[in-house]
């Protein structure tokens, strides 16, 4: 019974952890993270592409009081994934509320006793999350707005080759007009592809070409999670399937973009030891649709990732 108890009490632990980072293991997933300069904690203005909401950054370096660069290295306001955002914290919590009660994780007790005071600790696990998760969402949602006042989306007919699909639609605050091009539509159609490959060969020398030193962070430590399971994503011939603006701006001598991108791809994971698809597939394709954000060092610099934002249905 002891044993049963303890391997529940992992299983939940593990389920826990797993649960969120298995549904999507591409670039981005399924969390939203890194910086959109001042405009971190607003909503993108909504668009064609994507019309519905975006979701607020799990994952930032940028605090509501206290906004960071997208090109500082993150560590302010905890970019990474928190005290129950990994294996090792949802067993430490296991520990330790075992160790209040007498218990441990997965030594002590007898008989059924010790089966209820396992169970008893997966409940409280499971308690613990939902509250922190509830705790952090109030917080979100009470620093960040709604779209922000004031935007229009205008037509940009010099851009409707972005994506191949659609008439093209962006928005740009009236204070600090930011142009956006077909050739920067090219670029960021080209960074989508450049994003895809070198997560898929897990080359960060790539990513950093291509991504802010905060956004090579995350997809370091998302790529250091799927080999610890020795498992390995690969996002193959990905391709724009439709694309619009949803607004750019200027701040402190950089230019920003935020893009809706709709894209579709062959979206595996492997297991690294038999090299056998864990989920996803090889032959059938996905859709996803996801705000990105992009930063260059004013008119004429390199467009670079800052952000990924999943989307909400409308």
């Amino acid at each position: 019974m002891r044993r049963i108890a303890a391997f529940l009490t992992a299983f939940a632990a593990v389920a826990l952890v797993l649960a969120p980072f298995m549904a999507e293991a591409r670039p981005g997933g399924s969390t939203s993270s890194g910086s959109r300069g001042s405009r971190t904690y607003s909503a993108p203005p909504p668009t064609q592409t994507a019309p519905g909401s975006a979701q607020t950054f799990g994952r930032t370096a940028t605090t509501p009081s206290t906004p960071t660069r997208p090109g500082m290295t993150p560590g302010v306001a905890s970019p990474q994934r928190g005290f129950l955002g990994s294996f090792g914290g949802a067993l430490l919590a296991g520990g330790l509320i075992g160790g209040l009660l007498g218990f441990g994780l997965f030594g002590g007790g007898a008989g059924f006793g010790a089966m209820l005071g396992m169970l008893l600790q997966i409940a409280l696990i499971g308690f613990a999350v939902m509250f922190v998760v509830r705790l952090i969402r109030g917080r979100r949602a009470a620093t960040a707005g709604g779209p922000q006042p004031g935007y229009a989306f205008q037509p940009q007919p010099e851009a409707k080759q972005f994506g191949g699909l659609g008439g093209m639609k962006g928005a740009a605050p009236a204070a600090a007009p930011v142009n956006i091009g077909p050739g920067d539509f090219q670029a960021f159609e080209r960074t989508l592809q450049a994003v895809n490959i070198a997560w898929s060969k897990r080359d960060l020398s790539a990513l950093r070409a291509v991504s802010t030193p905060e956004m090579v962070s995350y997809f370091a430590q998302d790529l250091r999670d799927l080999e610890a399971r020795n498992w390995r994503n690969e996002t193959r011939d990905v391709k724009l399937e439709q694309g619009d603006l949803s607004e750019a701006w200027s701040e402190d001598g950089e230019d920003y973009a935020t893009v809706a991108m709709r894209f579709s791809m062959l979206d595996a994971t492997f297991d690294n030891a038999t090299n056998k698809l864990v989920e996803g597939s090889t032959t059938v394709r996905t859709e996803a649709t996801e705000l990105w954000t992009f930063v260059r060092k004013g008119p004429g610099g390199n467009w670079m990732l800052s952000a990924i934002q999943q989307t909400q249905t409308a």
